[in-house]
């Protein structure tokens, strides 16, 4: 019951695609990184190269549940896989703290005990990277802002870009300064800012993944307006969930006033809908009419 709206698909073919140059830049990158970094003796190139590394894991990760997003329902899987960008999300905003930790501890080792570091490497590869991850940035910044997933991978890189930015900066005074020192400073920086950043995107994802209500969404101010639909005695029994980024489920108990006929129904059920949606945007409505029952009527029930 009820209706969902659905994109347009090469939308979602431009987010694969997006997604996968985005992959090879970063293996690239990393490669690049690991040789550089045990070359030149650099703990924020080594660094910046785990990132790296966790930014292609994400990214891999994101297309998968890109991919497996437009698989149609079955039998066995009556909502399909809508839900497998918010498990990414979840999955990716985890280890960007992660990571964020074990460069902190790394950045406190480091700076109680400074070495020396081949500079010019430092420099060049991490103008490299600055390169790679911007491009990546650029590609995957629209769709970040509407999709839950795609901003978990996007995440990844912006930070890695910065860190990029920070292992250059570093690079340079380094050579021209010979502070040493400021590479784990600037690793410590980033970090904090990746535990910030994915904080929210956890908070986020663990929502949907359990079932709450979304934020913006009033269960009482919805009751209310429903309950003043003419024919409509009491709502109860009532969830409302969402799904994935684009679906908000809301199912319900509607005891009516009399003993009316389906087609009757039907009507009132066209109001409920238009109603929630323009109202709402809850756009799967699905309700459950009684007349004359008893039982709980409370809105939200108890199991």
């Amino acid at each position: 019951m009820g209706h969902s709206h659905n994109h347009s698909h090469d939308h979602g073919d431009l987010r694969g695609r997006n997604l996968i140059i985005s992959i090879l830049l970063n293996i690239v990158i990393t490669v690049a990184q690991v040789i550089g970094g045990l070359l030149s003796g650099s703990l924020s190139l080594l660094s910046d190269a785990l990132h790296n590394f966790s930014d292609v894991v994400s990214l891999i990760i994101s297309y998968i549940a890109n991919r497996l997003s437009k698989r149609k329902a079955s039998l066995q899987k009556t909502f399909g896989y809508k839900r497998a960008e918010i498990l990414a999300a979840f999955i990716n905003a985890a280890t960007l703290i992660i990571v964020a930790i074990l460069l902190i501890i790394e950045a406190v080792k480091r700076f109680q005990n400074p070495q020396d570091i081949e500079s010019n490497l430092v420099i060049w590869l991490s103008l490299v990277a600055i390169l790679g991850n911007g491009f990546s940035v650029l590609l995957l910044k629209k769709d970040s802002e509407s999709n839950m997933n795609m901003k978990s991978a996007y995440l990844h890189l912006l930070t890695d870009m910065m860190a990029s930015v920070a292992v250059f900066i570093g690079g340079l005074l380094m050579k021209y300064y010979q502070l040493y020192w400021v590479d784990s400073v600037l690793t410590f920086a980033i970090a904090l800012y990746l535990i910030y950043m994915g904080y929210d995107l956890l908070k986020d994802s663990i929502k949907v993944l359990m079932l709450f209500t979304p934020d913006e969404i009033k269960v009482k101010d919805i009751v209310t307006q429903i309950q003043q639909l003419e024919a409509i005695k009491n709502v109860h029994h009532v969830h409302i969930w969402q799904l994935n980024e684009e679906e908000i489920h809301l199912e319900a108990h509607i005891d009516f006033e009399e003993d009316i006929t389906l087609s009757q129904f039907d009507v009132i059920l066209h109001e409920v809908e238009e109603l929630v949606f323009h109202n709402f945007g809850i756009n799967h409505v699905n309700i459950q009419p009684e007349y004359g029952k008893c039982g709980d009527k409370d809105v939200i029930v108890q199991d």
